[in-house]
C-alpha cells in the first residue's frame, strides 16, 4: 500500500471501530477512489453499509431445499454455466465445492421469501458475494439485497426491470442529446443494458476487481445507481455510437460489447455527479411510466435507515459540491454546460442541520415516496 491507502485503511478502521459505527463515512470510503482496497475490509464494511448483523447470522442452507424446488433446476443450469465467474486457476474440486454453496443460498433465499422470484442472472450476483465473504455472511447479504435493491428484478414480470431501464434514455438526453437522438433513430431501445443492470455488470466484465469495486459503489448508494453507470458508459463511448451505422443492429451490438478497458474511478465519479444533477425525482415523468409507486428504487425502505445515520446520497453531494469549489472542470465528452443546475446546488442555503444538498436528497426522495414519514428524518 502506498500512503494514501493507508491512511483510508486507518480512516475505514477508525469508522467501524466507533460507537456508534460511522456508516456515512464508510459508505463514503466505499464510493471514493479505491472503494473498499481490499476483500478483508469488504467482509468488514457491506455487511454495515446493508445494516446486516453479523452476530446472528442465518445457520448454513441444507441440501434439503432442493427437493421439490420449483426453482431448482433452472438455478442448477445457471450455476453450471457459470464457470468463468470464478477464479481462472481454481482447482475443479473447490469450484465444484463453491458452486453448490451458490445453488444452496440462492433456493435458501427464495425459500425464505416466497414473494421473490428467480431471474436469470441473478447467480451472478450471487456468486460475487460468496467469493468475497463466504457462504454464511453471504447468505445474510443476499437476502437482505434481495428484499430491497434487487426486489424489482424479483418480481414476477419484468415490468418493473423495464421501468427501471427507462431512465436510461432520460439521462443520456440531458447530457448528450446528440447521441440520445441518435439512439432514438436507431430505435435501438435500452435491452442492450438489461444484463448491466440485472447482474450490477458481473456477467459482463471479466476482471474480478472491477466487479467489487462497483458493488462497493452501488452498496453505498441508492438503488438506481446502476442505471446511472449504464449512462455513463453510453455517454462515454458516444462518439462510437454517432460513428456507428443507424441501424438497431449496429448500434445495439456495439453498445452490448462493453469494453474491459474501461476507466471505472473516472465513470463512477461521473455516475455520482449525475445522481445530484439528475436525480430520479426529476426523471421519474420522462421515464414515461405511472407504476413509480410500486417500485423498490421508489420507495425505497432502506432509506429510512439511511436518512438517520447513513445518508447514501448525501455522500454524492458532499463529493460534488467539494470538487465545484476546486479549479474548473476539464470538458469532456461525459460534461456539458449546465450553469444553472450547477449555481443552484451551488447556492441552495437553505438549511444548517442537513445542509442543503441534504435537503434536496430528502425532498427528492419524499417524492418518490409520498407515503414516508417526516419524523424519519432527525
Amino acid at each position: 500500500f502506498d500512503s494514501k491507502k493507508k491512511r483510508k485503511v486507518a480512516e475505514i478502521y477508525q469508522a467501524l471501530n466507533s460507537d456508534p459505527i460511522d456508516v456515512a463515512t464508510l459508505r463514503r470510503m466505499a464510493i471514493s477512489e479505491g472503494g473498499l482496497l481490499t476483500d478483508e475490509i469488504r467482509c468488514k464494511v457491506w455487511p454495515k453499509l446493508l445494516s446486516v448483523n453479523t452476530d446472528d447470522l442465518p445457520p448454513l442452507p441444507g441440501k434439503e431445499l432442493r427437493e421439490d424446488n420449483k426453482d431448482y433446476q433452472q438455478v442448477l443450469l445457471d450455476v453450471r454455466r457459470s464457470l468463468r465467474r470464478f477464479p481462472p486457476g481454481m482447482p475443479d474440486d473447490q469450484r465444484e465445492g463453491l458452486q453448490e454453496e451458490l445453488i444452496d443460498i440462492i433456493l435458501h433465499v427464495l425459500k425464505r421469501n416466497p414473494q421473490l422470484h428467480y431471474y436469470q442472472g441473478y447467480h451472478d450476483i450471487v456468486v460475487t458475494f460468496l467469493l468475497v465473504v463466504g457462504d454464511r455472511l453471504a447468505t445474510a447479504l443476499v437476502e437482505k439485497l434481495s428484499t430491497h435493491h434487487l426486489r424489482d428484478f424479483m418480481d414476477p414480470t419484468m415490468d418493473n426491470t423495464k421501468h427501471i431501464l427507462n431512465y436510461l434514455m432520460p439521462i443520456i438526453n440531458q447530457m448528450n442529446p446528440d447521441v440520445h437522438d441518435f439512439m432514438q433513430s436507431a430505435e435501438v431501445g435500452t435491452i442492450f443494458a438489461l444484463s448491466w443492470l440485472i447482474t450490477w455488470f458481473g456477467h459482463v466484465l471479466s476482471d474480478f476487481r472491477h466487479v467489487v469495486r462497483l458493488y462497493d459503489f452501488f452498496l453505498a448508494c441508492h438503488p438506481l445507481m446502476p442505471i446511472y453507470f449504464a449512462a455513463v458508459i453510453v455517454l462515454y463511448r458516444g462518439q462510437e455510437v454517432l460513428d456507428c451505422e443507424c441501424d438497431m443492429a449496429s448500434v445495439h451490438h456495439l453498445l452490448s460489447q462493453i469494453p474491459q478497458d474501461l476507466p471505472y474511478e473516472t465513470l463512477i465519479s461521473k455516475a455520482g455527479d449525475l445522481f445530484v444533477q439528475f436525480p430520479p425525482s426529476e426523471l421519474a415523468k420522462e421515464a414515461a411510466q405511472q407504476q413509480a409507486e410500486r417500485t423498490a428504487a421508489s420507495t425505497f425502505k432502506d432509506f429510512e435507515l439511511a436518512s438517520v445515520q447513513q445518508r447514501p446520497d448525501t455522500v454524492l453531494r458532499q463529493r460534488f459540491r467539494e470538487r465545484l469549489r476546486g479549479e474548473e472542470r476539464t470538458k469532456s465528452i461525459l460534461t456539458k454546460p449546465r450553469t444553472n443546475r450547477f449555481v443552484k446546488l451551488a447556492v441552495m442555503g437553505l438549511t444548517v442541520a442537513l445542509g442543503a444538498a441534504a435537503l434536496a436528497v430528502v425532498k427528492s426522495a419524499l417524492e418518490w415516496a409520498p407515503k414516508f414519514e417526516l419524523q424519519i428524518f432527525p
